[in-house]
């Protein structure tokens, strides 16, 4: 009976000193600023549910909101203008590599992803140009790559983004392209996950 107990001691503990188990679902959350390309600041904010593929891979699909001010330019204008303060939403896959063999909750991590992104519309201040033809930045829909790295510690999750998004045409009242809107953008994020397991037994 001692030796069946210290079997059942030893395989139990073994299943929770491997973490991220396969086949285990887990749900992250991250906030954090993000940083147009060209300067200026904004916030995004990222749900993802993901699968354990293997016990250092997982998959997920990230759905995320960014909102940030983007760098206008216009063709014929050599100074560049920023528009108002707008919500971009996003959906994609993600896929995530871990640098832990499960012996310890710090798992530094790199990953990539390709999604969807929905450019909202954007007001310009045509105040400051002196052309009452220069239109809107209309909303868009972009596809577009993602790379990412950062580091797990216990339930709790630090990384950095960058978003590949392309630039939006500027169009005047008559359809014709007159400068574009920068959307690419830098993101900084903490965050924690639920489920999946721990990197380390308790």
């Amino acid at each position: 009976m001692k030796k069946f107990a210290f079997i059942f001691a030893f395989l139990f503990t073994s299943m929770l000193s491997y973490g991220q188990q396969a086949g285990k679902f887990r749900f992250g959350m991250d906030l954090g600023p993000a940083i147009p390309q060209g300067g200026g600041i904004g916030v995004l904010f990222n749900l993802e549910p993901k699968v354990n593929l293997a016990n250092n891979l997982n998959l997920g699909l990230r759905m995320g909101i960014a909102g940030i001010a983007k760098d206008v330019t216009y063709y014929d204008i050599s100074e560049d203008y920023q528009g108002e303060v707008s919500a971009n939403a996003s959906v994609g896959g993600t896929l995530d590599y871990y640098f832990n063999n499960g012996g310890s909750n710090f798992a530094p991590f790199i990953g990539a992803g390709f999604g969807y992104y929905a450019l909202s519309a954007v007001e310009i201040d045509a105040s400051t140009i002196d052309n009452s033809d220069v239109g809107d930045l209309e909303a868009t829909f972009e596809w577009a790559p993602m790379v990412r790295a950062g580091v797990e510690l216990g339930k709790f999750r630090m990384g950095a983004e960058y978003n590949f998004v392309p630039t939006s045409n500027l169009q005047d009242t008559s359809g014709q392209v007159i400068g574009e809107a920068i959307n690419q953008y830098f993101g900084f994020t903490l965050g924690f996950y639920v489920g999946g397991g721990r990197w380390r037994g308790i």
